[in-house]
């Protein structure tokens, strides 16, 4: 199984490789099993359904997952995609930082 960087959900990333590339979003969910990330309206794919019960058909966008070495943890204050480090406090938490200006990120 591939190592999975620290990469979660609700972390705000920019896509670096791609048609969507420079762009930034909120990951949705982190597929660990496949490698991939799904980011919030990046990636959109279009699915036809056919109607059930419950859902009428029709043609629907969703999200599509992306390669998680495509994207990188991006940095608010840097304003791009940054690489990070782990911090420990004095409590023994641990925090990511931003490798070039060395603040915190969410």
């Amino acid at each position: 199984m591939q190592s999975v960087p620290n990469i979660r959900k609700k972390d705000v990333v920019q896509v670096m490789v791609g048609r969507e590339k420079g762009k930034t979003g909120k990951v949705l969910r982190v597929l660990k099993k496949n490698g991939t990330v799904v980011i919030e309206k990046l990636n959109q794919i279009k699915r036809h359904t056919r109607p059930t019960g419950t859902t009428p058909g029709g043609i629907i966008e969703k999200e599509a997952p992306i390669a998680i070495s495509n994207v990188m943890l991006y940095c608010e204050k840097c304003a791009k995609g940054v690489r990070f480090g782990l911090k420990k406090d004095d409590k023994g938490k641990t925090t990511r930082i931003c490798r070039k200006c060395n603040s915190n990120l969410k």
